[in-house]
């Protein structure tokens, strides 16, 4: 008995129906991997939008820290030294006027003696808030040791200072970064966060190195965005990102503060 033969025509609906079927899920595939690759670059841009968005507010942050510094030390230098020197002018001047007594000279030298002093020191001063010599001649760990000494001073806080790391001497300007970043932070926890302690600790950890630093202050909420745009938070994050670090901050309100930033 004979095989029933398939008619030539359903056999070519057929091919074409299995062709349309592929060809639709050809499209259908197409289209998805297009909608998820538009997808995926819309997520990138995203991405790099934040990330120049992050950018520009480091860069904003560093020019208002440069500027208010500099009208700082424009500050200082007219109403301390400026103002000092002229009244030295002066009285040098007064030194040649005729018919002075020999007292009226010896005072007047006696006060140009005092205000030259007084205009050296706070030149001094000056100096040393730009870059602390103790920190140029011997290097980050004297540098912070010094700069706990000083905040000791004020007897409202008691400072724990630990450090198991060589710190090179001739990396200077890294070492001035990371120098700020504490003396940022040891500012926010005795003036926001009242605190009374402060403990911080240099290790290598991972081969990386690491500070880790804590206060036993009053803390804050954040996830609560505003704690994180203070200028001083964002000066922060402009020298972490200087050093190609990272930085992980975890506080609670009532529970002070703990920072670990590498570099």
């Amino acid at each position: 008995m004979n095989a029933q033969r398939i008619p030539e025509k359903e056999i070519v609906a057929i091919i074409l129906y299995i062709s349309l079927f592929f060809i639709i899920v050809a499209v259908a595939l197409i289209i998805f991997f297009y909608l998820s690759r538009k997808k995926i670059i819309q997520k990138e841009l995203e991405k790099i939008d934040l990330m120049v968005k992050y950018q520009k507010e480091q860069l904003h942050a560093i020019i208002f820290t440069q500027e208010e510094e500099r009208k700082r030390i424009a500050q200082d230098l007219h109403d301390d030294i400026s103002s000092k020197l002229n009244i030295v002018s002066l009285n040098t001047h007064l030194l040649s006027t005729s018919n002075l007594s020999e007292a009226e000279k010896n005072e007047i030298t006696e006060n140009i003696i005092a205000l030259t002093a007084k205009a050296l020191e706070n030149s001094r001063k000056i100096a040393h808030n730009l870059l602390p010599p103790v920190l140029e001649k011997f290097g980050l760990n004297a540098g912070i040791e010094e700069l706990c000494v000083e905040f000791e001073t004020s007897k409202a806080i008691k400072i724990h200072y630990n450090n198991t790391i060589d710190f090179d001497v001739n990396d200077i300007d890294r070492q001035l970064h990371v120098f700020r970043i504490l003396q940022e932070l040891m500012n926010n926890s005795l003036r926001h966060g009242k605190a009374s302690e402060i403990w911080i600790s240099f290790e290598t950890k991972n081969g990386v190195s690491t500070c880790f630093y804590k206060d036993n202050g009053i803390g804050f909420d954040t996830e609560n965005y505003e704690n994180h745009k203070g200028l001083g938070m964002k000066n922060i994050d402009s020298r972490i990102s200087f050093l190609d670090g990272t930085m992980q901050i975890d506080s609670e309100v009532g529970r002070g503060i703990a920072v670990t930033f590498t570099f």
